[in-house]
C-alpha cells in the first residue's frame, strides 16, 4: 500500500524496518558508480525522504538517468539513517519511473529568485519556499474554519456577482454579456437593459452586505472567499484578486468585536505554530529572522486599544521628521503604523476614526465626527484587520448614504434590515494573503497566493 511521507513521519517507529511504497517527485539526484541517493518528496510534508539505491537493482542504469522533477514510485525498507540530519531513509528494492522530466526542467536544486519563480508559478509549489508557504496557507485556512465553527458561526457563501455598490463602483470589476464591439446605446449611454441581468453588475469587492443579512437570521456568520478590486496598484501588499474572511455578529458592539478579532488571530497563529513547525523553522532561518518569536509573542500578548485621536497625539509628540505629517482628520501612513506597534511593543487596535475617511455603513459616534471603526495594526505588517460597529439606525444610515452620494436603489434591501427587526451588530474583514505574509515573513502578496492577479499580470 502506498504511504504518504506525512503518515510515515508521524508513525516512524511503526514503519521502521518494514517494506513501504511511496510515490512522489525527485528533488535532487546524486549518482555514484555503485549506488545513488535521491531526495524525494510527495508534497505531504516539508522534509524530504532520502532514497538509497544500489547497483544490485536490475534497472540500476535506468534509475541513474532519472532527472530532477521526475515522478517515481519506490518500494523499499525504511531503515535508520546514519545521517545526523535525518532519522530514517528508504533502502530501495524497486524504483519505477511514472513521469520523466527533461534536463531543461526550470526548478533545479539551487537557489532561485522569487521573481524568477513567479514566472514559473505553475511549478513553484515544488520548491522548498513555496511548498512551505502554501502548506501554511492550507493549515491557516482550516484553522479559520475551525475557530468559527467551534464558536457556532454559520458559514455563508455570499455571491461573487452583485449589483450592490459597497466599496465604490470605481473599485469593482464590471461584468457584461454585451458585445463590446457593438454596444447597444440609448440616450448616448450603453443600454444595460439589454445585458444578461438587465442592469450593471459587478464582481464583488466584499461579502459584507450580504453577510449582514444572514447575521440578522443566524446571529453569527462568516464568509471566506475570493474578492476582487480594480486598484491599479503595484505595491507589495495589493492584488486585484485575493481572499477575505468577513464575520458579522449580531448583538455585538465594538469592544466585543475586538475581543473576537484578538481571540481568532491568536487561535490561527497557535494552530500554525503547532502544525507547521518545520515550515516555521525554515521561514525563521531563511525568510525572516525572529519570525517564530514574533508569532509566539502575539499569541501571549494583550492587544492595546487606543483611539485614532490619541494615536495622532503620540505621533505628533514623537521627535521624528515624518514623510507624511500625522493629521487628526486623515488616515495614518505605513511609517505611523510601524511606529505605533513599536511604541506599544505589540499589536494595537486603533478605534474611532474620522467619519470622512471611512465607509458609509459604519456607526456614527455621538461626537458626529468619528465612526465606531477599528483597525488592527501588528508589528512588521501594519494593518491586518479592519472592522466596525455597523450603523443600525435607519434614518442615520440613509442620511450618510445621501452625504456620500451612494445609489440608494442598489442598497435599499440592505437598509431595510434596519427596519425589519434590526439590532446593533458589528463585523470585520481580514485579507487572507496579508495574514499569510505575516505568518511566513513573505514580503510580497504575489508570493502568498498561488496564481497572483495584479496590474498587467494575469498569467496562467
Amino acid at each position: 500500500m502506498v504511504k504518504d511521507l506525512k503518515e510515515i513521519s508521524m508513525n516512524e517507529n511503526e514503519f521502521l524496518n518494514k517494506e513501504i511504497t511511496v510515490q512522489g517527485w525527485i528533488r535532487n539526484h546524486r549518482k555514484q558508480k555503485e549506488f545513488g541517493f535521491i531526495d524525494f518528496n510527495d508534497g505531504t510534508q516539508f522534509n524530504n525522504l532520502q532514497i538509497v539505491y544500489e547497483k544490485d537493482l536490475e534497472n540500476f542504469d535506468e534509475i541513474q538517468k532519472f532527472g530532477i522533477g521526475s515522478a517515481i514510485e519506490v518500494t523499499g525498507i525504511l531503515t535508520s539513517s546514519p545521517n545526523a540530519n535525518q532519522s530514517s531513509e528508504l533502502k530501495a528494492k524497486k524504483v519505477i519511473l511514472l513521469g520523466s522530466c527533461p534536463e531543461d526542467y526550470p526548478i533545479q536544486p539551487k537557489r532561485h529568485t522569487r521573481e524568477f519563480l513567479r514566472e514559473q508559478a505553475y511549478l513553484r509549489p515544488r520548491t522548498n519556499l513555496f511548498g512551505a508557504v502554501f502548506r501554511v496557507r492550507s493549515i491557516a485556512a482550516m484553522a479559520i474554519h475551525e475557530y468559527f465553527q467551534s464558536n457556532n458561526y454559520v458559514y455563508v457563501h455570499t455571491p461573487l456577482i452583485t449589483t450592490t455598490d459597497c466599496e465604490g463602483s470605481d473599485q469593482m470589476f464590471k461584468i457584461t454579456t454585451l458585445d463590446l464591439n457593438n454596444l447597444p446605446m440609448k440616450d448616448k449611454k450603453v443600454d444595460m437593459t439589454k445585458d444578461l441581468f438587465g442592469k450593471q453588475a459587478y464582481v464583488t469587492g466584499t461579502g459584507q452586505l450580504h453577510g449582514e443579512a444572514f447575521a440578522m437570521a443566524y446571529k453569527k456568520i462568516y464568509t471566506f472567499g475570493p474578492t476582487f478590486r480594480t486598484e491599479n496598484s503595484n505595491t507589495k501588499t495589493h492584488a486585484n484578486e485575493f481572499w477575505m474572511i468577513e464575520p458579522e455578529i449580531a448583538f455585538c458592539d465594538l469592544n466585543k468585536l475586538m475581543d473576537i478579532e484578538e481571540e481568532m488571530l491568536k487561535y490561527v497563529i497557535k494552530r500554525v505554530l503547532d502544525k507547521c513547525q518545520n515550515e516555521i523553522q525554515f521561514f525563521n532561518q531563511f525568510v525572516e529572522k525572529g519570525l517564530k518569536e514574533k508569532l509566539e509573542k502575539v499569541v501571549s500578548s494583550k492587544f492595546v486599544r487606543i483611539s485614532h485621536h490619541d494615536v495622532v497625539d503620540i505621533l505628533k509628540k514623537a521627535n521624528i521628521n515624518w514623510e507624511f505629517e500625522p493629521d487628526y482628520e486623515s488616515d495614518i501612513a505605513k511609517e505611523h503604523e510601524k511606529y505605533i506597534t513599536e511604541y506599544f511593543n505589540g499589536p494595537v487596535f486603533i478605534t474611532n476614526w474620522p467619519k470622512d475617511i471611512k465607509a458609509w455603513y459604519m456607526k456614527l459616534n455621538d461626537d458626529n465626527k468619528t465612526v465606531a471603526a477599528v483597525d488592527l495594526e501588528v508589528p512588521g505588517a501594519g494593518e491586518l484587520m479592519g472592522g466596525s460597529q455597523r450603523e443600525e439606525n435607519y434614518d442615520k444610515l440613509m442620511k450618510r448614504i445621501d452625504e456620500m452620494h451612494i445609489d440608494k436603489d442598489t442598497v435599499q434591501w440592505f437598509c431595510n434590515l434596519r427596519r425589519y427587526g434590526g439590532c446593533y451588530h458589528s463585523g470585520f474583514g481580514m485579507g487572507f494573503e496579508r495574514l499569510i505574509m505575516y505568518l511566513t515573513g513573505i514580503e510580497n502578496i504575489r508570493d502568498a497566493i498561488p496564481f497572483p492577479r495584479t496590474p498587467k499580470s494575469c498569467e496562467y
